[in-house]
């Protein structure tokens, strides 16, 4: 059984705990069910249009046919997991999505190796053998989990922060510069939105030392994806900085035109948390 119930949780050497709801056998069956019909109708369109090549070969038709039975479903995991990130159609219904398991950005190899295995874990029908290894592995982990060291967890939308406790009235020195604001927005994963928003919420949490530590590491991280011109970073802390740099990724600004359209000052409104 898992010590965390339907956690797991994971602790970076800063002290920074993150916790991940993994995913059920029951909620990934019906993901797959999904996925299974997804694959069904592609096949049935795939044999219509074999149906074409009867006229040249019978045979070859057949085979074909045969061999898209095997091939598409694994293509077809492969795919969407890469272009959706770890999800296919039947986990984005159920809100589900694959991850590294120690929670780290998702490899293609380790896409392949899960879906590869999806032969062996549907044995010897209706996934039987990675139902049960679902039921008796701590993290929830079918054959080709364990394989590819993933994880399937509930990829739940999160609420729009409230930035009211994370930004007090200040000056934003990076607003000054429209352009790289925009940059950044647009270069900042949501995976690490996440992190910096996650790190400013929690910050009376640290010890002093791994405070200053994980801000700094963050900041420097930041400071590479833009470069901003020396005024707008100078004097101001890693922490400030970071605290910056979530003001801009979430909050979008809409200029207050006001009677005689100058636009004096700015309106900001919080913007939901990428996902």
């Amino acid at each position: 059984m898992n010590p965390y119930g339907s956690e797991l949780r994971i602790k970076t050497p800063e002290g920074i705990t993150f916790a991940f709801a993994l995913a059920g056998p029951v909620s990934r069956f019906l993901a797959w069910c999904i996925d299974l019909a997804a694959v069904g109708a592609a096949v049935t369109l795939l044999a219509s249009v074999l149906k074409i090549a009867n006229a040249i070969s019978l045979d070859v038709s057949r085979a074909l046919l045969v061999i898209s039975y095997f091939v598409l479903p694994i293509a077809y995991g492969i795919g969407a997991e890469w272009f959706w990130r770890g999800q296919t159609l039947g986990k984005r219904v159920l809100g589900l999505r694959v991850l590294d398991a120690h929670g780290l950005k998702l490899r293609f190899p380790q896409i392949v190796i899960r879906n590869l295995l999806r032969a062996v874990d549907a044995l010897p029908a209706c996934y039987l053998v990675g139902g049960v290894a679902c039921f008796l592995s701590r993290r929830a982990q079918r054959l080709g989990d364990f394989a590819a060291n993933t994880i399937v967890v509930r990829h739940a939308a999160l609420p729009a922060p409230d930035l009211a406790q994370l930004t007090p009235v200040k000056w934003n020195s990076l607003r000054e510069h429209p352009h790289l604001e925009a940059r950044l927005r647009n270069g900042v994963t949501p995976a690490e939105a996440r992190l910096a928003l996650g790190a400013l919420l929690r910050r009376e949490e640290f010890e002093p030392g791994a405070r200053v530590a994980l801000f700094a590491a963050l900041a420097a991280h930041f400071k590479k994806r833009v470069v901003f011109p020396p005024d707008a970073v100078e004097n101001i802390t890693d922490e400030q900085y970071v605290r910056n740099v979530v003001d801009v990724i979430f909050r979008v600004r809409k200029p207050d035109l006001g009677a005689h359209g100058t636009g004096q000052h700015p309106k900001e409104k919080n913007i939901a948390m990428p996902a």
